[in-house]
């Protein structure tokens, strides 16, 4: 571990902050990577002459492979190591990108679309890096500084691929621009990966001792695991819900049955190899420095699920809800609704910081109850408010939303080292649950109803926070391959 310093000097590219920069900004491309198609998403569908059903079909096969990808991202970074799994994800996703610019027919657009949902994932890969780099007292600030920064990659791609792709000029405008964003993944990945290590010096890289699953220390913990797995699933077949014959119909009746059957297998056989992982706990205790309460990885899951699926469903909606309540023009209600966004550079870094000043469970605890309340009062916006007035009240709302995803990733990292990668991808696509479960409630509803259930959802994560959250004290303990046992300060 590096030494603890009394501050972040981020204005610094040397030791940990170095490794901070190479991450965040790795962190950044992906973004920008996936969501590269948003910005000239107008100019995909008079290119290709699609119908507004396919284009939404594109957005929503965008995330669709997100969630499985997290989990599955999670389990490689912690038996391979952030640094080659990061440069592998941006290697593979630069080839995806071109190849989605280049498409030729719908399939094709829709085919790489859906698997450039991988890309998604990298987010997991950089929480247990910095771990690795930063001590307790700075890891919540670190962490929000990768995630908050890099974050910005989707607002960076809004604002420079349009202008891009009239510097390119033509017809095929989008798809050079589109196109530089995959070769910025291509050249990165190389650059990556000869730039960084895993973990300082001298420092040893703790790896599950099985792999097939998270490892849990008790049987109540391998009940709840499985428990915890199902609503990814669920998310995941309202997605083939929407794409089949009662929505968007890419799917026919057929493929869609068949994946909610696909679902259910893949789940008991994920469920078998949960068990084999931890088949021991049926028969002895674990060792007491081994040990820890995977109901602090569940009630993770749940706060990130209102926060950042919160943060992914308002982006979504916010320029439709201006344009229509305030009779905005189109341009003048993309700009307010960014300043949502926008927030994320600053509000994320703030809530890690915060995290390490003042408390884990007290901050998010804090956070989720301003974020409640920030909602509802959103709920009483309508046409009659001053858009500046309703433009502070949502921008204040999201930054306490923002700041919750910053104190949440300040307390993954110390629950156990070995495992962060796969807890952190357990809470990421529990974000994306969030954001399908969210987008879904507001296809039946009002905004203002929408609003209520965010800050309803908020209550119930800060009540799973004050009853079940466990503050990180003391140390967690790892077992070198020698049998020594290494403490690690969480404190």
């Amino acid at each position: 571990m590096a030494a603890p310093m009394s501050k972040l000097n981020l204005l610094s590219f040397s030791g940990n902050i170095r490794i901070l920069h190479m991450t965040w900004f790795a962190f950044f491309i992906t973004f920008v990577v996936w969501f590269s198609h948003a910005p000239l998403i107008v100019a995909i569908q008079e290119t290709f002459q699609l119908t507004d059903q396919e284009v939404k079909t594109l957005l929503i096969l965008n995330v669709a492979l997100t969630i499985p990808a997290r989990i599955i991202i999670g389990m490689m970074v912690d038996s391979f190591g952030p640094r080659r799994i990061y440069s592998f994800l941006l290697f593979v996703s630069g080839f995806l990108c071109l190849a989605f610019a280049f498409a030729t027919t719908y399939e094709q657009l829709a085919v790489t679309r859906f698997l450039l949902g991988f890309v998604g994932a990298g987010f997991v890969i950089g929480i247990r890096m910095v771990s690795e780099w930063f001590p307790a007292k700075q890891v919540g600030l670190a962490e929000g500084v990768y995630g908050g920064w890099g974050n910005f990659g989707s607002a960076a791609a809004a604002m420079s691929l349009p202008t891009l792709a009239l510097v390119f000029g033509g017809d095929d405008g989008w798809r050079y621009a589109i196109a530089s964003t995959g070769i910025l993944a291509l050249i990165y990945s190389g650059v990556y990966f000869y730039s960084v290590t895993d973990t300082p010096k001298g420092a040893t890289y703790f790896k599950p001792k099985r792999v097939g699953g998270m490892e849990v220390t008790s049987v109540s913990d391998f009940m709840l695991y499985l428990l915890m797995n199902i609503p990814m699933y669920v998310a995941i077949a309202v997605l083939a819900w929407k794409l089949g014959p009662s929505n968007v119909s890419l799917l026919s009746a057929a493929v869609t049955n068949l994946v909610y059957l696909s679902l259910v297998v893949v789940y008991l056989v994920q469920s078998i190899g949960i068990f084999q992982v931890n088949r021991q706990v049926f028969h002895e205790q674990a060792p007491e420095l081994e040990r820890y309460h995977f109901k602090q990885v569940a009630v993770l899951d749940v706060a990130y699920m209102v926060t950042f699926g919160t943060e992914v469903a308002v982006v979504s909606m916010l320029p439709l809800f201006f344009l229509k309540t305030f009779e905005l023009s189109l341009v003048a209600a993309g700009l307010l609704a960014s300043g949502f966004a926008f927030m994320n550079f600053i509000a994320r870094p703030a809530g890690g910081l915060i995290s390490d000043r003042f408390g884990r469970k007290r901050s998010l605890a804090l956070l989720l109850c301003g974020m409640a309340g920030g909602f509802v009062v959103m709920s009483q916006i309508n046409g009659t408010w001053p858009v500046y007035l309703a433009l502070l009240v949502i921008i204040t709302a999201g930054v306490f939303e923002q700041a919750g995803n910053g104190a949440v990733f300040a307390i993954v990292p110390l629950i156990k080292r070995r495992i962060t990668g796969q807890i952190a991808g357990m809470a990421g696509a529990y974000g994306n649950v969030g954001a399908v479960s969210l987008l879904t409630v507001l296809s039946f509803v009002s905004p203002q109803v929408f609003f209520l259930v965010i800050a309803a959802s908020a209550i119930v994560a800060l009540v799973a926070v004050l009853l079940f959250l466990e503050e990180p004290q003391g140390q967690m303990a790892e077992v070198l391959p020698d049998g020594t046992v290494q403490l690690i300060e969480v404190t």
